[in-house]
């Protein structure tokens, strides 16, 4: 099975706890704790993040903090923000044979619609922002 990337899951997951945990100090470590992954992947993260102005750190001191009011990063923001836009949702094999009629035009007989869905997903994306992920969060505790 084919699976998308959980990076934008785990972005999410990191700028949420930021929110949520904001009087603690949210080191790589403690926010890996809560991923249940490795502080690296975290680290590699916080840096996409930081790069996109979505958070802030500094060398030599634990923890990240947000770097913007949570009402202004959208999910499209955190999408882009950790590459998760850099692969599509959809991925046409390619490589196909081109002497059958199905494998020349797949391609072109599927773009429309995979475009289609993509701009769908980040029209979505772009409709909701952090406080939104973090006000259903707080509803379950």
């Amino acid at each position: 099975m084919l699976r998308i990337s959980t990076r934008f899951s785990v972005g999410v997951h990191i700028l949420s706890l930021l929110v949520v945990c904001k009087d603690y100090s949210c080191s790589s470590e403690f926010i890996a704790g809560s991923v249940n992954t490795n502080p690296v992947v975290i680290r590699r993260l916080l840096g996409m993040l930081k790069r996109a102005g979505l958070v802030r750190t500094s060398a030599g001191v634990a923890g990240a903090t947000l770097a913007k009011n949570p009402e202004k990063i959208t999910l499209l923001d955190i999408y882009h923000a950790v590459g998760a836009a850099d692969s599509t949702l959809f991925s046409v094999h390619e490589n196909t044979n081109l002497k059958c009629p199905v494998g020349a035009n797949i391609q072109f007989a599927l773009d429309d619609t995979v475009k289609n869905a993509q701009a769908v997903l980040e029209q979505e994306l772009s409709a909701q922002t952090l406080v939104d992920i973090v006000e259903k969060i707080n509803s379950q505790l």
